[in-house]
């Protein structure tokens, strides 16, 4: 589809824990295999790090990091005009733990003839990013599935895969312990309905990254985090749902799950650092 539309740039974009950022790095090594961009300079470019300070804030007055407010639109410019001229950047790092963004990471990032870059993140199909690409193929990702029983009855919501899988990524990489990450999953959604959700319809292509066995694999990580959760907490009403859901599922060994899998995004030991 890409080289039908000779798109020299494709922009991957999904809610939160969607698993964009595993599908832009799979995306990555398919055109490295296809031979549509050089193996050696093939990169996923995330969409700009935070800023140190964000300026809207939430209607409870907290700082609102679901907005693309809080991104470096500046260096996202930047950057992209420097890879149309065929100039070399430095990609920065955000610490999610610190809230600090680093120095440039790893080796620099130059196109060559024929290659693309792929922009990946929340906003990468937002009307103010895209338009730094007008021409990119342009590709949305959501976890949409839900688990049903052999009587079509849902038995497992599709936003409670979404949530699991949150609540596992930021307590293995993101320093956050699972309380924290219900407390801020309110704004999460509603951060998805304003600035997300609008522009999906803007996609060449959707499709689901759901996997028939993800509730079975999460369910070893996610239980015992959402048994920790202390009564009174944020969402402590729809964990007390949960559970027992879960408790349907026979687990899975994720020693099974290929190191290739999205769903390493969010347990680790996949072929991938983020």
């Amino acid at each position: 589809l890409m080289a039908e539309q000779a798109a020299k740039a494709a922009a991957n974009a999904g809610k939160s824990a969607e698993g964009s950022v595993q599908v832009g790095m799979n995306f990555q090594k398919m055109m490295e295999n296809m031979k549509y961009a050089a193996a050696e300079n093939a990169a996923v470019f995330g969409t700009p790090q935070p800023k140190i300070f964000v300026s809207e804030r939430t209607p409870e007055g907290d700082l609102d990091l679901e907005s693309p407010a809080c991104l470096d639109m500046d260096l996202l410019g930047k950057h992209l005009n420097a890879l149309a001229r065929g100039e070399e950047i430095h990609l920065p790092r955000y610490n999610f733990v610190t809230r600090v963004q680093s120095g440039p990471i790893g080796r620099p990032m130059r196109l060559g003839k024929d290659e693309v870059v792929v922009c990946e993140g929340i906003h990468a199909l937002n009307d103010d990013i895209a338009a730094y690409c007008p021409d990119a193929f342009r590709l949305y990702i959501s976890a949409r599935s839900v688990v049903v029983d052999d009587d079509g009855n849902e038995v497992f919501k599709g936003t409670w895969m979404r949530l699991l899988r949150r609540l596992v990524r930021d307590s293995n990489f993101r320093g956050t312990p699972a309380a924290a990450t219900l407390d801020m999953w309110a704004n999460v959604r509603r951060g998805e309905k304003r600035f997300i959700s609008p522009f999906k319809e803007r996609a060449n292509l959707m499709f689901d990254s759901s996997f028939p066995c993800e509730v079975s694999i999460m369910k070893n990580f996610a239980e015992p985090l959402l048994e920790a959760v202390p009564e009174g907490a944020e969402r402590y009403a729809e964990i007390r749902s949960i559970l027992p859901a879960l408790e349907r599922f026979e687990t899975i060994d994720p020693a099974l799950l290929a190191p290739e899998s999205m769903l390493r995004e969010f347990i680790g030991g996949g072929v991938y650092s983020y």
